[in-house]
């Protein structure tokens, strides 16, 4: 299952946690978010708590990342943003997260949802984290179990929650490493985005000036699953090279799958630009750039 992954700990697969449902610590999040259209915002949030009512992987709970893991007060325009401690403390102790809980998480629609949860659960100092290699799609194309209804809420527990400040980015260090050689920006949005020829509008068009073009879409297979070490290798070390990376997209969300992709190859130093496009595109101060 690893592919020869340096991390191969960061996913699980379908048949990995089939044979671990009724294990004690456990916990099954499902992330699933959709996003509309909503402007003048680049986009609206629609929780996917209807999608996991409908269907979920059996023991499974429902997280809302907006509404519950988020800032409940994010500068204007903003969705998502990372929590202060206590408060993403509070919402683990709800979901029954301790500190010897094993968390897997998956989404029922992209993939990103799953791995933006395993980054946060890590930025808060939660490592014994994964994502299901294939998420809920995967699941149910190989006819496993599922449930309905409003899932299975576990005792509370009580989480020792820490903060990983060298794992997140903001608009001010992304300004800086725009000038610095030894720091890579990457930009998981389609091509399209960074091109500046259409896409989600987050107020300018293209991208962060300097940044390089990684779709997160470009580095799954089309079951959800991680690529293979050397596709993801081709795709993310040879254009990158050894450069400190920063990752973004339009909300912080996307830019975590390739986050999860490096940390797979062993390479773990990643930060996230949490506000990405959303705020750098708001400031017409902020160097963007068009074309390839």
């Amino acid at each position: 299952m690893g592919n020869g992954y340096v991390h191969p700990e960061f996913v699980v697969d379908t048949d990995w946690l089939a044979a671990h449902l009724d294990d004690p610590d456990l916990v099954i999040l499902d992330a699933t978010t959709h996003t509309t259209p909503a402007p003048p915002k680049p986009y609206g949030i629609l929780s996917g708590r209807a999608d996991f009512e409908q269907a979920h992987i059996p023991g499974a709970q429902f997280v809302d990342i907006d509404a519950e893991l988020s800032d409940p007060q994010p500068p204007s325009r903003l969705h998502f943003m990372l929590s202060s401690p206590a408060h993403f403390a509070e919402a683990m102790a709800r979901l029954g997260i301790g500190d010897d809980t094993f968390v897997v998480c998956y989404s029922s629609a992209n993939h990103w949802w799953a791995t933006r949860l395993w980054w946060m659960l890590g930025v808060f100092g939660h490592d014994r984290t994964a994502v299901l290699n294939g998420g809920f799609g995967k699941w149910k194309v190989e006819a496993r179990p599922i449930e309905k209804g409003a899932g299975r809420p576990r005792a509370r527990a009580a989480p020792t929650v820490g903060y990983r400040p060298e794992r997140v980015a903001d608009k001010h260090d992304v300004l800086a490493a725009i000038a610095a050689a030894d720091v890579c920006i990457l930009n998981a949005l389609p091509a399209e985005n960074h091109r500046g020829e259409g896409g989600t509008d987050y107020g300018r068009p293209g991208h962060i000036a300097r940044s390089i073009n990684v779709p997160a879409t470009d580095i799954i297979n089309a079951d959800n699953t991680f690529k293979s070490t050397d596709e993801l290798r081709r795709l993310l070390v040879e254009p990158l090279g050894s450069a400190r990376i920063i990752a973004y997209c339009g909300g912080g969300i996307s830019a975590t799958s390739p986050t999860l992709a490096l940390a797979l190859l062993g390479r773990q130093g990643v930060r996230v630009y949490d506000g990405s496009l959303s705020e750098w595109a708001a400031d017409p101060t902020l160097p963007m750039a068009v074309g390839p």
